[in-house]
């Protein structure tokens, strides 16, 4: 599997949890931390660490690594490290407080449509 493959499947996993408001960042030429930048949002705790334990499980099922997961048990922002792709789990409040889309604003947002229901 390659690094689109693993963008459409934590993607999928986020939209499996119900996460708001998805944006994947291409990230090529921009970041030498990553490929891909995935940005969503979850309106509790408990909703933000499902999104995440979801991108977790998934990634691992096939056979991808996840590298690191930092802020889970805070549930305000979780960082997953899957190597090429980087997922950041928000709380709602904390999404529009640090606005990564406008810090990355520069990045091209990479299409998921086909990855994500109608």
């Amino acid at each position: 599997m390659d690094n689109q493959q693993l963008l459409k499947l934590a993607v999928k996993a986020a939209d499996d949890k119900r996460a708001e408001d998805i944006v994947a960042l291409n990230m090529k030429g921009i970041s030498l931390i990553a490929d891909y930048f995935i940005i969503c949002h979850g309106n509790s705790d408990k909703q933000v660490q499902a999104i995440a334990r979801e991108m977790k499980e998934k990634v691992e099922e096939s056979h991808f690594e996840v590298k690191r997961m930092e802020g889970f048990d805070e549930a305000r922002w979780i960082l997953i490290d899957m190597g090429d792709v980087v997922a950041h789990v928000f709380h709602r409040d904390e999404r529009s407080y640090y606005n990564l889309e406008r810090l990355w604003g520069d990045a091209p947002q990479e299409d998921i449509r086909g990855v994500l229901p109608s």
